[in-house]
């Protein structure tokens, strides 16, 4: 088994590709401020001509996200596009124009934080306050970091009694919050399926969010487009069934099982194992998003 080509930074590859997605969480901020190095990396893709385009299982819609990462110092001269999750579940309850969602009613329960409701917000539906009284459920995730499945199998249990489907409006398990791993919708939602819950997911590593990101770039040539994450199941997963290459940041929620300090190249054998474990193949490894 050969073994995942680890790079200094992406001056190395910088010749082979046009456009990027870049995953935000774990890649380009901690959820409180960037990571070393991201912003000359940023500045140095851009002024390299390359095109960027911010790829987040964040829920809720891009307007909030950009004002997240405005006060961070990365604003939007240092990329080109965004899409989120939220914004894909946004415009699925707008259009609904498939079956699963043309058959969802009109009364919608919000298991969430206030600052997501942007997901549904302004469309024509009724949020109700109980699983009782809903037609199906919007997930967007714990309402208060540290919070565990086990505070919410209350509000599982219930909608699993009323027969909703679910939205999961962030496909992710887990994120990093500064030093802390913080659950995400897509743990609920995992444990709702494994209820017996109907749950329909949107973002990475779902085809539709990527078919949006290859719109925005404008790049007709899939190999000439790498994205960037920092989770085997959703970043590298979904760049896989897009038929793109993908870096891994070894610096993300995979480090502790990577076992390496920040900033430095990681075990080449565990880096492959982790990899064929999942069953997801980076095609590199990366310590950070640096140049």
């Amino acid at each position: 088994m050969a073994d995942i080509r680890q790079l200094s930074g992406f001056a190395d590859v910088i010749d082979r590709y046009d456009g990027f997605i870049l995953d935000l969480w774990g890649v380009l901020h901690d959820g409180e401020q960037p990571y070393p190095g991201v912003p000359d990396c940023l500045d140095r893709l851009r002024a390299a001509g390359k095109t960027l385009c911010l790829l987040s299982n964040a829920p809720r819609r891009t307007t909030g996200v950009i004002e997240k990462l405005n006060g961070m110092a990365l604003g939007r001269e240092r990329y080109h596009h965004v899409m989120t999750s939220g914004e894909a579940t946004y415009e699925a309850l707008r259009d609904r124009d498939d079956p699963w969602h043309a058959a969802l009613g009109r009364r919608l329960y919000h298991m969430g934080p206030e600052r997501d409701v942007d997901v549904f917000a302004g469309l024509d539906y009724q949020v109700v306050a109980t699983p009782a009284e809903a037609d199906f459920v919007v997930n967007t995730g714990i309402v208060t970091f540290g919070e565990t499945v086990a505070d919410y199998q209350p509000q599982l249990d219930a909608c699993l009694a009323a027969g909703l489907p679910m939205i999961c409006a962030n496909p992710d398990l887990i994120v990093m919050v500064g030093p802390m791993m913080v659950i995400c919708a897509g743990t609920l939602a995992a444990h709702y399926e494994a209820m017996g819950g109907d749950v329909r997911q949107h973002g990475k590593p779902y085809a539709p969010v990527y078919e949006r990101c290859f719109k925005l770039l404008g790049i007709a040539d899939k190999s000439r487009i790498l994205a960037v994450g920092d989770s085997l199941r959703t970043d590298v997963a979904g760049a896989n069934a897009a038929g793109i290459d993908v870096a891994l940041v070894t610096a993300g929620i995979h480090k502790e099982e990577l076992g390496a300090a920040w900033g430095e190249r990681v075990d080449p054998v565990n880096l492959r194992a982790l990899a064929d474990a999942s069953g997801h193949m980076p095609t590199y490894a990366v310590p950070s998003l640096r140049w």
